[in-house]
């Protein structure tokens, strides 16, 4: 943790701000051990390895197990790749990395720090990322030698960071929330008026066959296994997707998959992938004990309150990206 993180941070029980007590273990640039305490509510934290835990009193446990279930995934799976960036701006289109340059961000769920390290690299003034698990720890890792990244663990629905960011995102994340709207609200309540906040998230348009064939096994049995058997178990449907894109998903030359062929764009956008990206890919499908596939109708209201300029678009079929503009007035 950097100190220049305590201008954005704050205590998730009553989001007073927060600071440094007692004795402190510092390394180069960053406070490794110490504590973080609030006088409006006598609250305490710990830094532990870099990160500020700042957790709420009150932490619902399918949270904590959804947190555990990634953060085994990305603990074992931590290298970043070059073609997050394409990704990354293909999801949240049309926002481009001119609009991070000079801004202060907030990331609501940020995994092993991909999209971090990304947004960091675009210029942004500071990028503040949150998750709930043990790959916040992967997550800084990767961006402690950036001095606009910041990275801390905590609940999205009690965001431990002041309401006065300029953009705000959460891209894959906001769909494992027990309750995706209210993780939605609360991202949008870190932004300043007249900032943006936008997110990404899975659509049930497209994705009918997994509500109805995949969801119930997921829900029953895949996300009750032990990671390193499903991890095994994934193998065999990795191998046979693998080798469905290779054969039948090359891309045009504009980029453009088969549109005859379902997730036409979508599978040619992943022709290129190495194999143990696509076997993530079918682990994290089936390891998470909360999925919400999200209709239009139910990702719309979401944008209807406090909000402007608001966009939402259908991400190639599948998927449901949202923009808007923050106006409380």
């Amino acid at each position: 943790m950097r100190r220049e993180a305590l201008n954005f941070i704050a205590c998730p029980n009553c989001s007073n701000g927060l600071a440094l007590c007692g004795e402190v273990r510092e390394e180069k640039e960053h406070i490794m051990a110490g504590k973080l305490a609030c006088a409006a509510c006598q609250a305490l934290f710990s830094i532990c390895d870099g990160v500020p835990v700042l957790l709420p009193a009150n932490l619902e446990t399918v949270k904590l197990e959804t947190a555990s279930r990634f953060a085994e995934e990305w603990t074992r799976w931590k290298d970043l790749r070059g073609y997050y960036e394409e990704e990354f701006f293909a999801w949240v289109a049309p926002v481009t990395g001119e609009d991070f340059r000079g801004k202060t961000v907030f990331e609501g769920g940020c995994g092993k720090g991909r999209h971090t390290a990304i947004v960091a690299s675009h210029g942004a003034r500071a990028i503040v990322s949150l998750d709930l698990g043990e790959s916040a720890f992967i997550a800084f890792a990767h961006t402690r030698d950036l001095p606009n990244a910041h990275v801390i663990i905590g609940d999205l629905l009690h965001p431990p960071v002041r309401p006065a960011f300029d953009l705000a995102f959460s891209v894959g994340v906001l769909h494992h929330l027990p309750d995706p709207a209210a993780g939605f609200a609360s991202l949008a309540s870190r932004v300043r008026n007249g900032g943006r906040v936008f997110f990404w998230v899975y659509g049930y348009e497209g994705n009918e066959w997994i509500t109805r064939y995949i969801n119930p096994i997921r829900k029953a049995v895949t996300s009750k296994l032990p990671a390193g058997l499903l991890r095994v178990l994934c193998l065999a449907p990795s191998v046979f997707l693998w080798a469905v894109i290779k054969l039948f998903y090359r891309p045009r030359a504009d980029g453009q998959g088969p549109q005859y062929l379902p997730y036409g764009d979508y599978f040619a956008a992943m022709h290129s992938y190495p194999f143990d990206e696509i076997h993530a890919n079918v682990f994290d499908q089936l390891v998470t004990p909360v999925a919400f596939y999200l209709k239009e109708e139910e990702v719309r209201p979401w944008l209807s309150t406090g909000l402007q300029d608001i966009l939402l678009r259908s991400h190639r079929g599948y998927s449901w990206t949202g923009l808007a503009t923050v106006n409380r007035h």
